[in-house]
């Protein structure tokens, strides 16, 4: 971690790694599906740049602002990865579900597109690891960036 906590590190870097998620799902997604036009695969690339973003918002409270329960970054980032994609696989139901039959057949188990929920988990988890080692977390990243 910086020896000086910034929300604006936590922010900067948590776009960036979502970027590069998004970059990845754009390259690979015309190979793994050719149905895939250019528009979904756009909005991977900005989908997971913003999931990015808000996980690294996200880094200031450490604590439930009502229930007062502590959030350790691994919860928080894995929560709000995993309810970002719950969202998108309302968006993207049909669409993905065309997807992942092309992919895996109609009997396999995979062709849910509610599979989106267990990636974005797994996705928010990396996200809040990179930005938290780096940015740092809790209040402490808002009195660095009002200096």
């Amino acid at each position: 971690m910086l020896s000086n906590p910034s929300l604006m590190t936590r922010i900067v870097v948590g776009k960036a790694v979502g970027f590069v998620v998004g970059l990845v799902g754009f390259l690979t997604l015309p190979y793994l599906s050719p149905e895939a036009d250019l528009l979904l695969r756009l909005g991977v690339v900005l989908w997971y740049t913003t999931v990015g973003a808000i996980i690294g918002m996200f880094g200031v409270y450490t604590r439930h602002p009502v229930l007062q329960l502590p959030m350790p970054w691994w919860l928080r980032a894995t929560m709000l990865g995993a309810w970002m994609n719950f969202v998108l696989a309302f968006f993207v139901y049909e669409k993905m579900q065309v997807i992942l039959i092309s992919m895996f057949g109609t009997e396999s188990l995979l062709t849910s597109p509610f599979w989106l929920v267990l990636e974005g988990a797994l996705v928010g988890l990396i996200i809040g690891y990179l930005a938290t080692r780096i940015g740092g977390e809790g209040p402490e990243t808002l009195q660095s960036d009002m200096n």
